[in-house]
């Protein structure tokens, strides 16, 4: 082998490698920014220091598919967080036995509590018995669980939600044709919707003297905005072959709000009958303002999640439901579910119009007054406060 008459050269060709080397180590190491994907199984949350909670919450979530599920993971997480609870969450996509097994999985990995939004209301009970087999209590969430020895159930007051829905229209459209379209007939939030709906026709009929004739009432597959814009579609054809003009539509959710007036809209009804819904969707307050939806109810999410935590975290310290909900200052209320008598909380839910849109969501902070009058002129917005 030669030698190099510049013995420099070499120490400066060495260096050269070694800094090339350097660099290529630290672009290996660098952190590479995470796509921003929904929160899925197994994703935990952490206390400001980094280390594990004692109390370890599991929250089994039905779907992401309505807009607000989303919203109600994050607001749960940031309060369990606050209160030094760590989350796992799971989303079934629909599936009540993959709900089944991911409770499995979060108890095998050691929750404390579990918290529940289920799918189908009676297959779910699988996860209460599996559940109290290793002593760990179950919060249903939004959606009773039937059939069971369930621990606690916090929700808002649907037969309330429902009375409110149809009272909203009632106001709009004091007699004449309606139609009722409930939610996921698996659903027991959608029977007590519907309960709601006709104790407030029933009750506007005695007071006014005035005749609702309800042509039609039935509950969907799912919560579904696709179903409901087909079946509306198909009930409008019938009956107008019928001679029969429909006035109203009592919605149970906002979803099939949208899917019912995507069917009046396909007819040129749209904006000419009466539509309400459930869940302050922006779509639905953008529908509001716009005039093809008549009225919305708003749950407040936030409040739900946020109590839904500290109950959850309280049931994790040993205490019983009963002395968790005193503890908060909220009411001890009791709902068969088929088997025993649920300890229970009813939220209050806030009826919306385009009247007082801007002092219920916006005001709270649910969606923005940009995006909520979006398609609506700005010389019709209101004053900025």
């Amino acid at each position: 082998m030669k030698k190099l008459k510049n013995p420099c050269i070499l120490c400066v060709m060495i260096s050269i490698a070694l800094l090339l080397g350097m660099l290529s180590g630290c672009d290996s190491q660098a952190p590479q920014e995470q796509p921003k994907t929904p929160p899925t199984q197994g994703r935990s949350e952490f206390d400001e220091a980094g280390a594990k909670s004692d109390i370890k919450i599991g929250l089994l979530l039905e779907t992401y598919d309505v807009a607000r599920w989303a919203r109600d993971e994050q607001y749960f997480k940031e309060k369990a967080k606050s209160l030094g609870a760590e989350v796992i969450s799971a989303i079934a996509n629909g599936d009540q036995d993959k709900q089944n097994q991911q409770a499995d999985t979060f108890l095998t990995q050691g929750v404390n509590v579990l918290v529940v939004v289920p799918k189908d209301l009676k297959t779910a009970a699988r996860i209460i018995k599996s559940a109290h087999e290793k002593k760990v209590p179950v919060l249903a969430y939004d959606r009773l669980i039937l059939n069971c020895d369930l621990d606690t159930y916090i929700t808002f007051d649907n037969e309330k939600v429902g009375y409110m829905q149809a009272k909203g229209i009632l106001e709009k459209v004091p007699e004449g044709n309606y139609i009722l379209l409930g939610g996921a007939a698996t659903d027991n939030n959608a029977k007590l919707l519907r309960n709601g709906q006709i104790k407030a026709i029933d009750e506007h009929q005695k007071a006014t003297g005035k005749k609702i004739n309800i042509l039609a009432d039935p509950f969907l597959d799912n919560w579904d905005k696709e179903e409901a814009r087909r079946r509306i579609s198909n009930m409008l054809t019938k009956f107008k072959s019928e001679g029969k003009n429909v006035q109203a539509i009592v919605a149970s959710n906002d979803a099939t709000a949208g899917g019912a007036i995507a069917a009046l809209k396909a007819e040129g009804l749209d904006g000419k009958v009466a539509v309400s819904g459930q869940d302050a969707e922006l779509a639905a307050c953008q529908r509001i303002m716009e005039g093809t939806q008549t009225v919305t109810v708003y749950k407040p999410v936030r409040r739900l999640a946020e109590s839904s935590a500290e109950i959850a975290v309280k049931l994790a310290q040993g205490k019983k439901p009963a002395e968790a909900i005193k503890e908060m200052g909220l009411q001890v209320n009791n709902l068969n579910n088929g088997a025993i008598e649920v300890l229970s909380i009813f939220l209050e839910p806030q009826f919306v119009t385009k009247d007082n849109m801007v002092d219920t969501v916006i005001a709270d902070g649910w969606h923005p007054l940009e995006k909520v009058f979006a398609n609506i002129p700005k010389n019709q917005w209101p004053p900025s406060k």
